[in-house]
């Protein structure tokens, strides 16, 4: 018997296996968890602070806390400038030494002593070039795509359990509690998100939390549609029937029959739903109503990539980023969609 169809593997195994064998969408998954998990360490693969630095005998971690210059011979009591050629120097001869960074600016790194004017074009000093506030682009592009793809995974997350929740409570109970729920979507999805967040950007400082609550607070109402029809169907099922006549509550039947049997169009939209709140979060930082100034974001990049047309490098990459991220989402969607159809079973 053929293992891939052998009926000891579990529905999840199976659908596992069908997603496999989509290699654009598995290959999909490796690479956009590659690049969110070294996007995790950017404070390593990016940063103007050295590793470890070796000097006159003792050891010093630059990345872990800040130093004065009158630790590696300086004359101010000011933090270290790591890219001062006079502090270079101090902690590369003599026998001292240091490890830097593959890249070796911060998001906010300033390099006073660059040669060329900003925004400068790539280099062997700056791999992606510089904006127009002399920021390493290279920098600013690791950043900012880990801050989109954290605030993407947390209201993707939020949206998913309102969604469920009220989905659930819909589905389950119908009558009078779906008509309500629905006279309540109907009229709050009708308010005017945008100018809400214009509003409140004015009242309240920007922060990356106010936008997560305001995008949260709209961004649950159209799951909450797949989840209820999955709920109106599987409540009519035997198994539901079975357990409301052993006696078995209602949150019980909800929370451990009907919802593990519900969780399909869940799963399968995950990935567009990320695609959609990155693609929110650029666009309101394109306008200037997103996360704070000085934040590294993707939408303020390409805010300077237009108002730099000469700079094509600063919008060309960004760009190059952006579609990136949202064409692996795409093709792992697809791919997760595929396999989690009932009506594409395994040969």
């Amino acid at each position: 018997m053929n293992h891939a169809t052998s009926p000891s593997l579990s529905p999840g195994r199976r659908a596992w296996r069908r997603f496999r064998r989509n290699r654009l969408g598995f290959w999909s998954l490796v690479l956009f968890t590659a690049m969110v998990v070294l996007s995790l360490f950017a404070e390593v693969l990016s940063t103007d602070k050295p590793l470890i630095v070796r000097y006159e005998g003792q050891t010093y971690f630059p990345v872990l806390r800040d130093y004065s210059e009158k630790t590696f011979g300086g004359d101010f009591e000011t933090p270290a400038d790591y890219l001062d050629p006079f502090i270079r120097e101090r902690i590369t001869q003599g026998g001292n030494w240091a490890v830097y960074a593959p890249n070796p600016y911060g998001p906010r790194t300033l390099n006073y002593f660059a040669k060329l004017p900003n925004p400068a074009r790539p280099s062997a000093e700056n791999l992606l070039g510089t904006d127009d506030r002399g920021r390493d682009l290279l920098a600013q592009l690791i950043y900012g795509f880990r801050v989109s793809v954290l605030f993407a995974l947390a209201l993707t997350a939020i949206g998913v359990v309102l969604g469920i929740a009220t989905g659930a409570v819909q589905g389950f109970f119908g009558g009078k509690t779906d008509l309500a729920f629905q006279r309540f979507i109907e009229i709050w999805g009708s308010m005017p998100e945008l100018y809400l967040l214009i509003i409140f950007s004015a009242i309240f400082s920007p922060s990356v939390a106010l936008l997560l609550v305001l995008l949260s607070l709209f961004g649950w109402m159209g799951l909450s549609d797949y989840v209820r029809a999955e709920f109106l169907r599987n409540r009519q099922m035997d198994y539901v029937r079975a357990a409301r006549a052993l006696g078995v509550g209602n949150l019980r039947i909800m929370r451990r029959h009907i919802l593990p049997n519900s969780m399909t169009p869940v799963v399968t939209f995950l990935p567009f739903r990320m695609s959609a709140a990155i693609l929110a979060l650029t666009s309101l930082d394109f306008l200037g109503l997103g996360v704070p100034p000085g934040t590294p974001s993707l939408g303020e990049l390409l805010n300077q990539g237009k108002a730099n047309l000469d700079a094509w490098w600063i919008s060309l990459s960004t760009f190059g980023v952006l579609v990136l991220t949202l064409m692996l989402l795409t093709f792992m969607g697809d791919a997760l969609r595929d396999a989690l159809d009932p009506r594409k079973m395994d040969r």
